[in-house]
């Protein structure tokens, strides 16, 4: 198929169509807003359901009931709306239903601004609601990942009936690029035999995230730790570049990762031996991989738009064996090659001190 120049929000919602999504409930909040105003039309369009709640709280909410009810299911928003999901989150991790999130991540705390930023990854990482779960989390850092991405994010919702958390950034929902869609898929998928769709002819079936017996809550949980086992055995996934003779490893995900690989282009060009490890799931974080480039570098250097979140499980991804420094801004403000590349040149040196 033909690449075409799409922004960021449009091609993630072109592609959560094109992956089967039945119904949206969202409300805008920049920068994720023309996501919603482009599904306002295209569910439309199409006969699918399309709905702007009064609110995140009531988004979410809708969300999970389209979810009992086994329908492929989105919403999106941006860091202080995902805030507002979080009770609704951890509700549905403990009904064990599956549906699609994009956080098109802005600056923070508080209402912050529209501008880029990283400071999500706490929340869709570690907390997400309360309680003992992690969602999967995807980290594009293109327009092209962020399509692969979404219809990726509903396949495995569906396949581990577990919550997929896009995390993008405001620089990827507002950049346009070429990118390449794929294929309609098709549509409507048939109901799971779980969901909620009237017990005419068969056993009811139950839906619920409340246990009131310990015991009860306690087997739902080893058993919902049994399947974050099984994902983060075999879902990790990320990119490197230039990792085969690296002596310093550059560590960035979604936008950061992407300018970090162009500060690397250019301490090659200077001769300098850095590599690139992207992360491309927040979670399961890659750690297997990395702690394997870990045995054959000297230090680690860590870039993200934020005050150092993902630097923790780094750290716990190479196990003290190597240093793991840290550069980042925030704010939203976006670290520039140059500017990267004159980071990399001080803690090159610094590493050669050390090996």
């Amino acid at each position: 198929m033909a690449r075409e120049m799409l922004k960021g929000n449009v091609a993630i919602a072109e592609a959560a169509v094109r992956a089967g999504c039945e119904a949206y409930f969202g409300y805008p909040i920049t920068p994720q807003t023309e996501l919603l105003e482009y599904m306002s039309s295209r569910m439309v369009e199409l006969g699918r359901v399309f709905l702007q709640a009064e609110s995140e709280v009531a988004a979410i909410n809708m969300v999970y009931g389209a979810a009992c009810a086994g329908v492929q299911v989105m919403t999106s928003s941006s860091s202080p709306g995902i805030s507002l999901m979080q009770e609704g989150l951890s509700y549905i991790a403990g009904s064990e239903v599956p549906c699609v999130i994009v956080d098109v991540m802005r600056g923070g705390p508080g209402l912050g601004n529209i501008l880029p930023s990283q400071s999500d990854y706490f929340q869709v990482t570690k907390s997400a609601g309360h309680g003992d779960f992690h969602p999967i989390v995807l980290a594009p850092a293109s327009v092209q990942e962020a399509i692969d991405f979404t219809m990726l994010a509903f396949e495995l919702a569906q396949k581990y009936r577990h919550i997929v958390i896009i995390a993008a950034d405001g620089q990827i929902g507002q950049m346009m690029e070429p990118a390449e869609l794929p294929p309609m898929k098709d549509y409507p998928l048939p109901r799971p035999n779980w969901a909620l769709t009237g017990a005419n002819g068969r056993e009811k079936n139950v839906i619920t995230s409340l246990y009131l017996n310990a015991d009860e809550e306690e087997a739902f949980n080893n058993r919902l730790q049994k399947k974050l086992a099984l994902i983060r055995s075999v879902e990790q996934r990320s990119d490197e570049f230039a990792t085969d003779d690296a002596e310093l490893l550059v560590v960035g995900y979604g936008t950061a990762g992407r300018i970090a690989m162009s500060a690397v282009q250019l301490a090659r060009e200077k001769g300098l031996k850095v590599g690139l490890f992207r992360p491309q799931t927040l979670y399961p974080f890659p750690e297997q991989r990395l702690s394997e480039l870990a045995e054959q570098v000297d230090m680690c250097l860590v870039v993200e738009m934020n005050a150092g979140q993902m630097i923790e499980d780094v750290r716990l991804a190479v196990k003290d064996s190597i240093p793991v420094e840290f550069y980042g801004r925030m704010g939203g403000n976006i670290p520039m090659p140059d500017e990267l590349l004159r980071v990399i040149e001080r803690y090159y040196a610094y590493s050669a001190v050390l090996a």
